[in-house]
């Protein structure tokens, strides 16, 4: 596959005088391109894109991606890290080609392993993660091309920035997004929130076991290298916003008003809730309907089936609700820009920290059956007045406000920070 096309770099000055990269700014070499390592999980590559394009690197990239195996057993394989996994399933790939064997043994699910990897990303600039192929890319490119900055996002692309930073940290700065769990100094910085560090609080010391409370990181305060951030990063800044409501004017903007956006995600590890939320959703819904000009109701990936068909049984026909269908264009950034307030489902860091970006009023369903670290974010939110919990008793015609989150843009300004005392600087 090809990688994102870098602009073409200037020609040297003539009479072999320094090269812009390297006299910019009083000597300081100009960091001009990117390199994304994502996981293919849309919630981790959107952090890294919206931190680039609180950069203003957001043309300037290569996405890489270090995808897992799937299909056949390699669900269960996930415990192993990621290199190895790969090993694995090639070496049951080929056993298990030989159809003969197969039957031999008779582990027919086995056998399917054919079409394991056949899915496509609909993407041609995207590349396979390969740690030696990109230390060899910046390197050979470093005296035309200034250094690159590597922004990985996800457990599996830990070994690749690390390594990457090993093999040639005087050609990157490496920033690793979401807490690595262990050896914070692998990166030059790490960015990831708050509530992470929840289990170093008093509260979270008594939530833990003390028999466990040692493989539960992290285990130390976030040092110099850290940058803590109150909820995701993502790419819905005012630009991107400015942008979608123009594209999504002659839709949204003719709406009765209020209008009242509902982002329904689906059940966590850390926020667990069945149909019954669903229930208690719809029957709220009914209270403030009287308040609302118009809804418009957005399901997640992740939300169950049973709990979408309530939703689409109640209330599919109604004249003041449409429900999106999941085809695309997708409504989501229109929604942030024209919505005058929201409902969201209390598991989805990454749509609430979206919400709350926008300084409107979000109300939020379901944090009671939210615990550990998905409490704290909550408690956080509305510590800030960035929510309030969603009962069924509001005036959606109310407006309130508060400071918007604005995350990316406070990790940018710490990135340019440090990028200043290596001696480095953003083109």
């Amino acid at each position: 596959m090809r990688p994102i096309r870098l602009p073409e770099p200037e020609p040297e000055p003539p009479g072999g005088a320094t090269p812009e990269i390297f006299a910019a700014g009083g000597g300081a070499t100009v960091v001009r391109r990117a390199v994304v390592i994502g996981n293919g999980c849309a919630g981790a590559e959107n952090q890294c894109l919206g931190l680039l394009r609180a950069l203003g690197l957001s043309d300037r990239l290569t996405l890489y991606r270090a995808i897992r195996p799937t299909g056949g057993i390699n669900k269960l394989l996930h415990f192993l890290p990621i290199s190895l996994h790969k090993l694995v399933d090639q070496f049951l790939g080929r056993v298990f080609s030989d159809t003969r064997f197969a039957t031999v043994v008779q582990i027919n699910k086995l056998a399917q392993y054919s079409a394991r990897n056949s899915q496509s990303f609909g993407l041609s600039s995207i590349l396979e993660a390969d740690t030696q192929k990109i230390v060899t890319m910046v390197r050979g490119t470093f005296e035309k091309e200034g250094p690159a900055l590597v922004v990985a996002c996800g457990r599996d692309t830990i070994p690749y920035a690390s390594s990457i930073r090993l093999l040639a940290s005087d050609n990157v700065f490496v920033i690793q997004i979401q807490h690595p769990r262990s050896r914070l100094g692998r990166f030059d910085l790490v960015v990831t929130p708050r509530h992470d560090y929840y289990v170093l609080t008093t509260k979270g010391q008594q939530e833990v076991p003390l028999l466990f409370r040692r493989w539960i990181t992290p285990q130390e305060p976030p040092g110099p290298n850290v940058v803590l951030t109150a909820g995701a990063l993502h790419q819905a800044d005012s630009a991107a916003l400015r942008f979608a409501a123009a594209d999504w004017h002659a839709e949204l903007a003719p709406l009765p008003k209020p209008l009242v956006v509902v982002n329904i995600g689906g059940p966590t590890r850390n926020c667990k809730y069945d149909v019954d939320l669903a229930k208690q959703l719809v029957n709220s819904l009914h209270n403030v309907l009287k308040t609302c000009g118009s809804v418009r109701i957005s399901f997640s990936r992740r939300t169950p089936p049973q709990m979408s068909d309530v939703v689409l049984k109640e209330f599919s026909t109604h004249p003041k609700i449409y429900i999106w269908d999941g085809e695309d264009p997708n409504p989501h950034l229109g929604h942030l820009a024209w919505a005058d307030a929201f409902i969201i489902t209390a598991d989805s860091i990454s749509m609430l920290s979206e919400a709350c970006s926008t300084g409107k009023p979000v109300y939020v369903i379901g944090t009671e059956h939210c615990r550990w670290k998905f409490s704290d974010f909550h408690n956080r939110l509305r510590e800030r007045r960035a929510v309030r919990p969603f009962t069924g008793l509001e005036d959606m015609s109310d407006s309130w406000s508060y400071p918007p989150l604005n995350d990316a843009a406070d990790v940018a300004a710490r990135v340019r920070e440090v990028l200043v005392q290596r001696g480095w600087k953003l083109g």
